[in-house]
């Protein structure tokens, strides 16, 4: 049974930024609440503020009025060391860039969160684990470089994997794909976080890749609105 302690709550997200003279509210009364297990796709048109709301929910950007938990904490009420713990152990990152690092192999992409705070990197049982679960257990020595985009994105997933997360965010992560290999990486998003029973929340411009996700909601002059 899912309890309270597992959701991530958003509440009265508020997000302003300055052009110039100009004032332009991104988020505006953004609530949403998501428990253990449930995905959701989030889209919208360029620069309406997708990647604003994932890094506001993630820990990366605080917004400027309104509160987020993630079970039992409040990231923006720690101090710049708590929070930055709670970005490496309670959230995992995708993006559209898989920002690997291009001297590291498979393994040590996959095991650099780990190193993160003081960490000795001493999870390579789990890395290679995570990495046959996303089909590369037979490139652990490659470099990025020497591996497809699709690849190089499943490295990128194995990684947001390795500390455990509670809540998997994932900006775009099929953006620089082919149609094939986008709904395959699709796919494996949604096998992994139903299999861990994580939040995994999805930014996508295509209807079609957020239909596999259990809910869709589309954010538009700094609404959120939920379709299903």
């Amino acid at each position: 049974m899912q309890t309270a302690t597992m959701d991530l709550v958003a509440e009265k997200i508020c997000k302003r930024y300055r052009s110039g003279t100009k004032a332009v509210d991104v988020l505006r009364d953004v609530s949403l609440t998501l428990t253990a297990g449930e995905s959701a796709a989030i889209m919208g048109p360029s620069g309406c503020g997708k990647s604003t709301l994932l890094n506001v929910l993630g820990g990366l950007e605080p917004p400027d009025s309104g509160a987020v938990r993630l079970g039992d904490e409040a990231p923006y009420e720690l101090d710049d060391q708590g929070l930055a713990r709670f970005r490496n152990r309670r959230v995992g990152f995708v993006f559209q860039e898989h920002h690997l690092l291009p001297q590291c192999s498979v393994l040590e992409n996959v095991l650099i969160p780990t190193l993160v705070g003081g960490g000795d990197g001493a999870e390579p049982a789990r890395a290679m684990s995570l990495l046959e679960r996303v089909g590369l257990k037979d490139r652990l020595t490659h470099r990025p470089g020497e591996l497809s985009g699709g690849e190089r994105q499943r490295v990128a997933i194995a990684r947001s994997l390795i500390n455990g997360p509670t809540l998997l965010l994932a900006d775009e992560p099929t953006g620089n794909l082919d149609e094939a290999t986008a709904h395959r990486i699709a796919d494996l998003l949604k096998e992994i976080q139903a299999d861990t029973q994580t939040i995994l929340v999805v930014v996508t411009h295509s209807a079609e890749i957020a239909g596999r996700f259990g809910r869709q909601m589309s954010l538009a002059n700094g609404a959120l609105n939920t379709s299903r």
